[in-house]
């Protein structure tokens, strides 16, 4: 179990460092568009590069987060409960997170899948959509794995 979690743990890093890069190409390109647009001549289809960018800073970022509990989340409520009482409910709420990212990761491929078929592509640089659903449909099942990590976590009383 201990290879299983660090394994998860690795992958989360690589995927939060897509999105630093992500992150890093989208203001740089955002900043040069600004000053280019100066000198009276903008970077062609830095719209889209943001949007698309974008998506993949998000994504990506999701299992990272996740996995050091960067995100807000709301434990003064479970607090006051017994150890046993909060180990179930952090265990049935990663439960029900882990179906609802199965559900969304896999609509993201059937998304992915429609986006290839139909041969949809963005309006200025032609640059295909679906390889941005598929990264984040990735990313969706990589937080389905660093949650079930959180509940090997609860079990074996390591969860903070």
């Amino acid at each position: 179990m201990k290879t299983f979690v660090n394994t998860i743990g690795a992958l989360s890093r690589i995927l939060h460092l897509v999105a630093g890069i992500s992150l890093t190409f989208l203001m740089a390109l955002t900043l040069l568009d600004v000053l280019l647009r100066g000198f009276n001549s903008p970077i062609v289809g830095t719209y889209e590069l943001v949007a698309l960018a974008g998506a993949v800073v998000v994504g990506f970022s999701m299992p990272s987060t996740s996995w050091f509990r960067q995100h807000i989340y709301l434990d003064f409520f479970i607090e006051k409960f017994h150890r046993h009482a909060k180990n179930a409910i952090n265990i049935a709420t990663r439960l029900t997170v882990i179906a609802l990212f199965i559900m969304i990761g896999w609509n993201l491929i059937m998304y992915g899948i429609d986006l290839n078929r139909s041969g949809e592509v963005s309006l200025t640089l032609q640059i295909p959509f679906y390889p941005v659903a598929y990264g984040i449909a990735l990313c969706c099942f990589t937080q389905c794995l660093v949650l079930i990590c959180d509940i090997i976590k609860i079990i074996g009383g390591e969860y903070e």
